[in-house]
């Protein structure tokens, strides 16, 4: 396999090279096994300090780092240099609270003999996607690593000097060879990698269609993991919502990365008394966002990744056209070079139209008109995802009685969803199982171990 990346703004190729055969595989599955068996007997202060190391090495390379991912996945310059400084933030939090993730617990009501640690698996595959190439990275490996694992990374095929240039990173903050090692394999090796002994556990964010088959490998071989997967969140707009902030965070969050985002609000449910006026308000946001080179800091939305996302999703908008929906803002490609398409604002969509049914991966905003909060919440929740929702609303009380009914591993009210470092991110449905970051970003990749001295 080619993993070849190619400048979205432009459409020229950058640097391209051949996925890894048997022999380098071996390779780098004996390796980390090696670095895993030391790094297991590591105290937690000694992870710390690594991980603090990181930070500063990731803030040190911010600029070249932000760069790398601007050429080869388009996200806006002022978007990639904040995504690296997050990831350095996150580093920083894990190496703070390290011995305390990691103490000797005794549960609430457990016999004075017991006690539960928590002890490495062995080697984490984290199978990463190509939309936010350093903090998905970091993201998944940091918890993994804290906790005494081993991590190797698969990248996605169009943004191998990212995974590289991350790789050189972890290693200059003085992480042992062969700890954290890129793994440039197709997809298709993904399950024989899986298989290995040396393999103990997998965690994946990308599509649902590709952690569907990595979880069947996953269960075939009784190994655990985490997906999280695709995502069709809904923001829903309730008649008492302050409709400025409405429009503003949802245009912020639908055009964040220019779309490209698992967790951010795609279907706007929006009860009828407010709809018009909403409309006019968001797409006022939506149409004053700047388009154009993504090197440019005054950058808001820049291309789509790769000329096949872009035909995906012209393809999705005028379907959902076809059948109804109708062009409040965009609704197309946009002429010139490069894989830009126009910021979007369709409404009247409803069940049946790929605006509805589908995860939209690109600057384009489905609005659902509903008739009161009832349908509201059963039209967001008719979803096959459940990754996150948003919520906009006057009422604390009304938020309160509403987020038990959707069905989603978060809800943010009147405020965008995104991931920190002390809380746990993941879904529920067809977006996935498990979660990242907090206690539980590290838990999940060990070996909870119950111990009872008598």
């Amino acid at each position: 396999m080619l993993f070849a990346a190619h400048d979205p703004a432009t459409g020229r190729r950058l640097s391209a090279q051949r996925g890894y055969d048997a022999a380098a595989v071996e390779r780098t599955l004996a390796a980390a096994t090696r670095a895993q068996a030391a790094w297991r007997r590591t105290a937690p202060a000694a992870r710390a300090r690594l991980l603090r190391a990181l930070a500063r090495a990731l803030r040190a390379e911010a600029p070249a780092l932000a760069a790398l991912a601007t050429a080869e996945m388009g996200k806006p310059i002022a978007q990639a240099s904040a995504e690296v400084m997050k990831s350095a933030v996150l580093c920083d939090h894990y190496a703070a609270r390290a011995a305390a993730l990691l103490a000797p617990e005794r549960p609430p009501g457990a016999p004075a003999e017991a006690h539960v640690v928590f002890e490495p698996l062995g080697t984490v595959l984290a199978v990463m996607p190509w939309n936010f190439p350093v903090w998905q990275i970091v993201r998944a490996a940091v918890p993994a690593l804290l906790a005494g694992n081993a991590v190797l990374f698969k990248p996605a095929p169009n943004v191998p000097g990212s995974a590289r240039a991350v790789a050189r990173v972890f290693a200059a903050a003085g992480f042992p060879p062969g700890l954290f090692q890129v793994l440039f394999v197709e997809a298709d090796a993904v399950a024989g990698v899986l298989a290995d002994p040396r393999v103990h556990a997998v965690t994946l964010t990308g599509s649902t269609a590709a952690g569907k088959a990595v979880a069947a490998a996953a269960a075939a071989a009784m190994k655990p993991g985490v997906f999280e997967l695709g995502g069709s969140d809904a923001a829903i707009v309730l008649a008492d919502a302050d409709l400025d902030r409405a429009a503003e965070t949802g245009a912020h969050a639908r055009l964040l990365n220019s779309g490209q985002s698992c967790v951010c609000a795609k279907r706007f449910i929006v009860v009828r008394s407010v709809l018009r006026e909403f409309e006019r308000r968001f797409v006022a946001r939506m149409a004053a966002r700047r388009v154009g080179d993504p090197t440019d800091p005054a950058t808001e939305v820049g291309p789509l990744a790769r000329a096949d996302l872009r035909a995906k999703l012209a393809a999705q908008v005028d379907a959902s056209v076809r059948l109804g929906a109708k062009v409040l803002l965009g609704g197309a490609p946009l002429p010139g070079p490069g894989f830009f398409y126009a910021p979007t604002v369709l409404t009247g969509v409803r069940a049946g139209m790929p605006a509805a049914d589908e995860e939209l991966f690109g600057p384009v905003a489905a609005i659902l008109p509903v008739r009161d909060e009832a349908e509201a919440i059963r039209v967001a929740n008719a979803s096959r995802y459940g990754l996150s929702a948003s919520l906009f609303t006057r009422s604390r009380a009304r938020a309160k009685k509403l987020i038990p009914q959707l069905e989603v591993g978060a809800v943010f009210v009147n405020d965008f969803v995104r991931s920190t470092p002390e809380l746990p991110f993941g879904g529920t449905k067809e977006s996935g199982y498990g979660r990242e970051l907090g206690a539980w970003g590290v838990r999940a990749f060990a070996n909870v171990k119950t111990v009872w001295l008598a």
